[in-house]
């Protein structure tokens, strides 16, 4: 039995750890995946402090990993990581079973797993940490109490760290598709031999106080007492892969499609990214300023990439001083690009050579 728990010590605390440092490398990552789960759950009134959760499971993550190789206070770290590995085990669940959500971020956006392994992973950690728990007892402390402490303290302080950094800056490891080196148009395509989803629009009509879905296929067209009340894309095939940058459209504020305009632009293009422009981060002014002069003597081009309303968008330029055109873009996919509010890009021909948080814009 000593030998079995050792093993199983040693398993849990590494994937814990290895778990949580992946996601503390992207904290926002696992803030906007827990923002979807929010929203499935219809537990919206959470999403405000998402970050705040995200980045308190990290580290808990790390920490109780490091707790349990040490051996450290088995007697509560057994209990809450029983009860974590229960909550994950519902969420992955859930995820499966209802297929509302693809992808549940337990290694973040670096190791993707189905909703399929990730619960099979999570039911296999379970058995794991319940049998630790009923053998708490057993398990004794490695070292004592004054390396122990000061080794937890140092993982505690590591963790909290490695996060204020990535928020302060980028992730350390960029493991989404717009990373330094992508070429976005390529990164638009479906990987080799994948296939994409396939939806059916559905068409809601309403008659007699009663609403009923129709399709191509079934739709009363000889009836005209039905009322449109709404259409809808439903996923009836799953596909095998989807493309690592999605949704990259850009479209000017007369609607117009910008995107291969862009992209194929051969002088550099520099594309700052403020998902909202009511929540943007501030201190970038004067950096954004000098780079808008090379824009100016037609050195560079500069498109600012937003998801905010015209209005919102004259009332920013106004205040900060810019001086360059605005273009909008599906909000969740600015997020995806840049992990900051703001975020520059620079893009040659489509091809990402550098990406900047606000604080470190050069």
């Amino acid at each position: 039995m000593k030998l079995l728990l050792n093993l199983l010590r040693i398993l849990v605390g590494v994937l814990f750890i290895f778990s949580g440092l992946i996601k503390a490398n992207d904290p926002l990552g696992l803030s906007y995946k827990m923002d979807e789960f929010f929203e499935v759950l219809h537990l919206t009134f959470l999403s405000p402090f998402s970050l705040v959760y995200s980045v308190t499971m990290n580290t808990f993550e790390i920490v109780a990993g490091v707790a349990v190789l040490l051996g450290y206070r088995m007697r509560i770290f057994s209990v809450l990581l029983l009860l974590l590995i229960s909550l994950f085990t519902f969420l992955t669940a859930y995820a499966l079973f209802s297929g509302t959500i693809r992808e549940c971020g337990c290694f973040g956006d670096c190791i993707k797993l189905s909703a399929t392994e990730t619960f099979w992973k999570d039911v296999a950690l379970f058995v794991m940490i319940l049998v630790i728990f009923i053998y708490r007892k057993r398990i004794q402390p490695l070292w004592g109490d004054k390396s122990s402490n000061a080794l937890m303290i140092a993982s505690l302080a590591g963790a909290l760290g490695l996060q204020w950094y990535t928020l302060e800056h980028l992730p350390i490891v960029d493991c989404l598709g717009y990373k330094v080196g992508n070429n976005i148009p390529e990164k638009m395509k479906l990987p080799a031999g994948a296939t994409p989803d396939v939806f059916e629009t559905v068409l809601i009509y309403k008659k007699d106080g009663k609403e009923k879905e129709f399709t191509a296929d079934n739709y009363p067209w000889s009836d005209s007492t039905w009322v449109f009340v709404d259409r809808k894309d439903k996923l009836i095939k799953e596909g095998s892969g989807e493309p690592p940058v999605k949704d990259f459209i850009l479209t000017d504020m007369d609607g117009v499609n910008q995107t291969q305009a862009i992209l194929s632009e051969a002088q550099p293009v520099y594309l700052f990214l403020v998902q909202n422009v009511n929540k943007a981060g501030r201190g970038w002014d004067k950096k954004m300023q000098a780079l808008q002069q090379q824009f100016k003597e037609g050195k560079i081009y500069i498109y600012g990439v937003t998801a905010s309303s015209k209005e919102d968008i004259a009332a920013f330029s106004k205040e900060h001083g810019l001086q360059f055109p605005f273009v909008q873009m599906d909000g969740t996919a600015i997020k995806t690009a840049g992990r900051s509010n703001p975020c520059l890009i620079l893009l040659e021909k489509g091809t990402i050579k550098g990406k900047w948080h606000y604080n470190d814009i050069p």
